[in-house]
């Protein structure tokens, strides 16, 4: 009897030493697996919250529209777009820069079947079917709205940049700058010879694109060619201009200054609305002819930003509204263009980034 209860007192013993040793090898087990757990999670966790703080800022961006990346709403899809040649730069770029932020949006350049790109060739194109965005350096006409009305078809025009008209001449011309008054006059034929305007006696020889395709106004409206004289000689292109002014002792010629400023062949003048004050459209100091090409004039968008400089027009951004996936395209191509990042692009470039005003309208 004695030894049976020996015998079960020593077999409880052992179960309860069994039991506790489980009970402490099931605990360590459970604190290994949770400690295991926490450690796997732990990188994950401080992600989340460096993840957190950085959506915060996306969606600080966001709100401010300060990068391409914050634009919302941009469709996925090709869309096809062109007009004015004064975009030449922005498309090769500025849209460079955008699509490579936001690959989704793949835009397509699209040159008119017939005649030389300019703003009016765009806005056609655009009414036509042939394009889904069109890029314009002047609003649109009233007979461009006629017509748009005309189909059916509601236009929305965005400004999205700002240009200066510059003035180019023969590099060998001795003259201090002309007054906007003196350049209308030169076009309408009421200034023929430079020793008008301070320059030598020397006959005035002015260039001009057809002012249907004139994408850079010198007058209020450029609708009737009558507002021109008959000695002014159009060409086609402003590349053929600039080769004819730069062989022609008193040619001049006008244009976009982020085309004309940068030019080795033919020289910029200066305007103002009168002698006293007349404004570069490039920066200070100018680059001389026997440093060019190696070094650019580069134009000064401060004064058109400023407003110091006489004749600046802006740069548009034309899409119809018929609630569809082209106006969702140029809705969106429009605010990569004003956020911050396309300001400061277009900037880079040469062009003026518009108020938030202008921006508005």
């Amino acid at each position: 009897m004695t030894d049976n209860g020996e015998q079960t007192r020593n077999r409880l013993s052992k179960d309860v030493v069994l039991l506790i040793r489980g009970l402490i090898i099931g605990k360590v087990l459970t604190l290994v697996v949770i400690g295991g757990v926490l450690w796997w999670l732990r990188p994950r966790l401080f992600m989340s919250n460096d993840a957190a703080t950085q959506n915060s800022g996306v969606a600080s961006v966001a709100n401010d529209g300060a990068n391409f990346q914050s634009v919302a709403a941009v469709p996925t899809g090709t869309f096809n777009y062109g007009g004015s040649p004064a975009w030449a730069a922005i498309r090769q770029l500025v849209d460079a820069q955008i699509q490579n932020a936001r690959p989704e949006l793949q835009l397509r350049y699209v040159s008119p079947g017939e005649g030389v790109p300019s703003s009016r060739t765009g806005i056609q194109m655009l009414l036509d079917g042939k394009i889904d965005i069109a890029q314009t350096s002047r609003p649109l006409t009233a007979t461009e709205a006629a017509i748009a009305k005309e189909r059916g078809i509601v236009l929305e025009q965005s400004p999205v940049g700002v240009d200066g008209v510059a003035v180019a001449v023969n590099h060998s011309l001795t003259v201090a700058g002309l007054t906007t008054e003196q350049l209308r006059q030169i076009y309408q034929g009421t200034i023929t010879n430079w020793s008008q305007v301070g320059g030598p006696d020397l006959n005035i020889v002015p260039f001009s694109r057809p002012l249907e395709d004139a994408d850079t106004p010198i007058f209020a409206s450029q609708s009737q060619s009558s507002q021109f004289g008959t000695q002014v000689q159009y060409v086609t292109t402003t590349t053929e201009a600039l080769r004819q002014v730069s062989n022609t002792p008193g040619g001049i010629y006008y244009a976009s200054a982020r085309t004309i400023v940068p030019q080795c062949s033919v020289k910029t003048l200066p305007l103002g609305e009168n002698t006293n004050q007349l404004i570069a459209p490039y920066r200070q100091p100018s680059v001389q002819t026997s440093e060019c090409p190696a070094e650019r004039n580069q134009v000064n968008t401060a004064v058109f930003e400023s407003g110091e400089y006489p004749i600046t027009y802006n740069l548009f951004v034309i899409t119809k509204q018929n609630q569809s996936r082209e106006q969702q395209a140029g809705e969106a191509y429009t605010n990569l263009l004003l956020s911050q990042q396309g300001q400061k692009a277009l900037e880079q470039v040469g062009f003026a980034p518009v108020s938030s005003d202008i921006a508005r309208q």
